[in-house]
């Protein structure tokens, strides 16, 4: 067991994982930083893509981009691994505990038998830390949870190898080399003019408030193109997506005005506290579309919508965010 290792709790898991690993090797990020230098804030919309026959929405950059892309720009070197054969994968995890060496992996939640049943179903790619091994089971490091936990080397094999999309692949991950120092500020207005740029300008109408704008076109006509229960199924998936995997889309939006904010007092840009105040009301719009939607997945007949009104409400939203980017952009750009 690795004696020395802090687990901290966080609102999303590819933050908190590598908040923790880097806290281990004497870096200390919180999440909001963690999420804005890796410019995690993201939208797209992927008709053509169907997770059991669902469409494809995503309120964030792809798992495992958010560390790569803050280590490129903070000089960490991570060393990345994936595996085919099941026993490779849990002998080089061994290896890696022996040396002391905490490890990020990716996983299915479905899987994990240490979370509740009501929040296991099938996402592969939830992040974890293992940290070390008792009585033949793994201690785990979930930043979801409050507390670390444990896992049995089959449900560990299990939710490392799920099938579907991602598959997993028993994916693992760890810092090996951390720098002395580094350009925070640099790396602060490079993560914001990426996250900006790819929330505007983007020469694609299915990503980036675009992308938002689209499915609220789309979602407007859900029920006359594919039938009131696949409507409600289709909706509710985007309900999920917003609001239980991760944070979600709502909860991204408040970590990434929380970076912002955290972002003005160490550059002394006013600015960008502004933008942060900005897109905190732009996630409490969208936290208010989840709600109506989730009446109308409910039935309530009651304080009700329609999609046309929550086809609105997401276009409003759309309308928010493009403004609030396109002007951090503005900002980013001279920096």
């Amino acid at each position: 067991m690795i004696v020395d290792f802090t687990h901290k709790q966080s609102a999303h898991c590819e933050n908190g994982v590598v908040s923790n690993l880097l806290r281990f090797h004497g870096m200390e990020f919180d999440e909001p930083l963690v999420f804005g230098i890796g410019s995690g804030l993201f939208f797209s919309y992927l008709p053509f893509i169907r997770v059991n026959s669902i469409p494809v929405v995503a309120y964030r950059i792809w798992p495992g981009q958010i560390f790569k892309r803050f280590s490129d720009r903070i000089g960490i070197r991570v060393e990345r691994h994936k595996f085919s054969s099941t026993e490779k994968a849990m002998t080089e995890l061994d290896k890696m505990l022996d040396k002391g060496q905490p490890v990020g992996m990716l996983t299915s939640v479905y899987y994990l038998d240490y979370l509740p049943a009501a929040y296991r179903f099938h996402f592969n790619a939830h992040n974890i830390i293992v940290f070390g091994k008792k009585d033949g089971r793994y201690l785990v490091s979930d930043p979801v949870m409050e507390y670390t936990t444990d896992i049995s080397y089959e449900d560990l094999v299990r939710a490392r190898f799920a099938k579907g999309m991602p598959e997993p692949s028993g994916r693992m991950y760890y810092p090996v080399t951390v720098p002395g120092d580094f350009e925070l500020n640099k790396a602060i207005w490079t993560g914001i003019k990426q996250t900006s740029e790819h929330m505007t300008r983007i020469p694609m109408p299915l990503v980036g408030s675009k992308g938002m704008k689209y499915m609220a076109k789309r979602l407007r006509r859900w029920p006359e193109r594919v039938g009131d229960r696949k409507a409600i199924l289709w909706l509710g998936n985007v309900i999920r997506m917003q609001e239980e995997i991760g944070t979600g889309g709502a909860g991204f939006r408040f970590i990434y005005a929380a970076f912002l904010d955290q972002a003005s007092q160490r550059t002394g840009n006013q600015q960008l506290f502004d933008l942060s105040q900005r897109l905190t009301k732009s996630g409490d719009a969208l936290r208010d579309f989840a709600y109506y939607a989730g009446r109308v997945c409910k039935n309530r007949k009651s304080d009700t919508k329609t999609f046309v009104e929550l086809g609105d409400m997401l276009e409003e939203c759309a309308r928010q965010e493009h403004a609030i980017f396109n002007d951090l952009y503005d900002v980013s750009r001279s920096k």
